[in-house]
């Protein structure tokens, strides 16, 4: 999810929570412990099974729980002490509340936009003419703890893997330079070392840093047993590698990591 996503999400529960809040305030007789209570159990209630059906990740869920349980708990502070000062106590707790809150949307927007504006000017002056990408949005290949059953059906077909036997090399015929042009080859054997022909070869590219980068590939049949593809490489530096074999029902896959020059070096 997104910076604006989130500070939607936030400002639409606040302001459902604010108009909860009035409404408790001027319509019932409730003291505040009791109106915080209510307002809680509202967050609870709605907010939880809400984003159980949109799941946008443990952090985002976090962030936004704080918000709405520090809001109730400010609620019910001001509802109590109305015309007079706060006291010390719960000044501190909602002032660091808040600070943990405003520094954790704080890093969810440097790893999705990078580092900008202000904090762009406080870094030093890059000593080269190329710009550093400061985004983290991460990859994920297999995101097991949202699909449980794709976990099951993986370690299905690994067992079904180890069994079948099928031996896999791959590689660069030469080393590999952003933006050439470069053949990438893979031979796949079996159990009684026969060439495996007549299979459909896949594959992905992941950029661990930044998955927007990511890309995928099918590869041809060049002999029996071998299957090739000419890629560019758009980015130098580390990329994941996953390949996909498939033939008549039978899937194998491999995953590797590899290194594309810089053009000149």
């Amino acid at each position: 999810m997104n910076t604006t996503g989130l500070l939607a999400v936030i400002g639409l529960g606040v302001l459902l929570e604010l108009l909860l809040y009035l409404v408790l305030r001027f319509l019932t007789r409730l003291d505040s412990k009791a109106m915080t209570v209510v307002l809680i159990l509202a967050v609870i209630g709605v907010h939880i099974p809400w984003t159980l059906l949109n799941w946008r990740g443990g952090d985002v869920f976090a962030i936004e729980l704080g918000i709405f349980v520090v809001l109730a708990y400010v609620l019910g502070i001001v509802g109590h002490r109305s015309g007079t000062s706060w006291h010390w106590g719960p000044a501190i707790i909602v002032a660091f509340f808040a600070m943990v809150i405003a520094v954790n949307v704080t890093f969810v927007g440097l790893a999705e936009t990078g580092i900008t504006g202000i904090f762009a000017k406080l870094l030093p002056q890059p000593k080269s003419a190329q710009v550093a990408d400061s985004r983290f949005p991460g990859t994920v290949p297999y995101d097991y703890q949202k699909k449980e059953a794709l976990y099951n059906q993986y370690l299905k077909q690994v067992e079904e893997q180890q069994a079948r036997g099928w031996r896999v090399r791959k590689g660069w015929r030469t080393a590999p330079v952003v933006g050439q042009p470069q053949l990438f080859l893979l031979e796949v054997r079996d159990a009684e070392d026969q060439p495996v022909s007549g299979a459909t070869v896949s594959g992905t590219f992941i950029r661990p840093s930044n998955s927007e980068h990511d890309f995928s590939f099918s590869m041809r049949p060049d002999s029996p047993g071998f299957y090739v593809v000419e890629l560019e490489m758009p980015l130098p530096g580390v990329w994941n590698l996953v390949v996909t074999i498939d033939r008549q029902g039978d899937t194998h896959e491999i995953q590797a990591t590899t290194s594309v020059a810089t053009a000149g070096t």
